[in-house]
């Protein structure tokens, strides 16, 4: 087999989404989990958005000039985060996912970034495998939740929308609580309906960049992480990240109706400090 490896253009996207939303569909189907795009439409909208954003790197893989796979770092805060990477299924088992997931390693190592993280579908065993292989660690075992807004308040904690003069003191949260800052991921929050902070004692206590995939969340503490929850207008898409370990949340999830959709692995390939509060990963990390 011919392969190459080279940058992602713009004109990607509607290869690299088709070959996205079959290969997340296979896998999910094989092991009877909900699928992670409705369909190829909104894999090619993912696909356009990466390839045409400056702060994430972009591999494409090609065998006799066709496109079987990508792979994304995203380079926007101190640590990089891979994703998603995805292989045409007729073209699997062919150690193109070692190639493009060794090219994107490469670029975090050059670039100087304090580790690179992923997060992977628990139940596929082989990503674990070729992780694991490549120097990634398991670190956090997560669940993704989803369901009905709660709408709950919890007293003493007051909930409002996250705003740009909120950056330098969520930043310093994400730092004492992560090691690292997450600056260059806090714009997303600005989106309409997405960012929120929950403050006490006039303080910022807590922040999220919105209850979905690609939303994070920090905070203080559970009962700080509980307020964001619930305060939440909706848990966009597939929903949020909880760290399973945090029992307590998500016991305080399903006695108030929520699900547990899916387990996924975080994975951690360079520094990790295990965290100082309460948080929820987004699913890069």
């Amino acid at each position: 087999m011919n392969l190459i490896l080279r940058a992602g253009r713009p004109a990607d996207a509607a290869r690299t989404g088709e070959i996205c939303y079959e290969a997340f569909r296979a896998i999910a189907r094989q092991h009877n989990f909900p699928e992670d795009f409705p369909n190829a439409e909104v894999a090619t909208g993912l696909m356009t958005m990466l390839l045409n954003n400056p702060d994430v790197y972009s591999v494409v893989a090609e065998t006799d000039g066709e496109i079987v796979g990508s792979n994304y770092l995203w380079e926007g805060s101190q640590v990089s985060g891979v994703g998603p990477i995805t292989i045409d299924p007729r073209a699997q088992n062919a150690a193109i996912g070692r190639r493009l997931m060794e090219d994107v390693i490469r670029r975090s190592d050059e670039r100087g970034f304090l580790s690179v993280r992923l997060v992977q579908a628990a139940y596929h065993n082989r990503s674990l495998a070729l992780y694991t292989k490549l120097g990634f660690d398991p670190v956090e075992p997560l669940s993704v939740i989803n369901g009905a807004p709660l709408r709950v308040a919890i007293e003493g904690f007051a909930v409002r929308p996250l705003t740009a003069d909120d950056f330098a003191a969520c930043d310093d949260l994400a730092f004492r609580v992560h090691g690292h800052t997450r600056r260059g991921d806090l714009p997303a929050g600005l989106a309409p309906g997405a960012g929120l902070v929950v403050e006490r004692g006039g303080r910022i206590t807590g922040y999220t960049t919105g209850l979905s995939y690609f939303g994070h969340t920090v905070a203080e503490t559970n009962e700080d992480l509980k307020a964001l929850i619930g305060a939440a207008d909706s848990f966009p898409g597939a929903g949020f990240l909880l760290p399973t370990r945090n029992a307590a949340v998500l016991r305080w999830c399903l006695d108030n109706g929520l699900r547990i959709i899916q387990p996924l692995t975080l994975m951690s390939r360079g520094i990790y400090q295990e965290p100082r509060g309460a948080f929820l990963a987004s699913i890069l990390y």
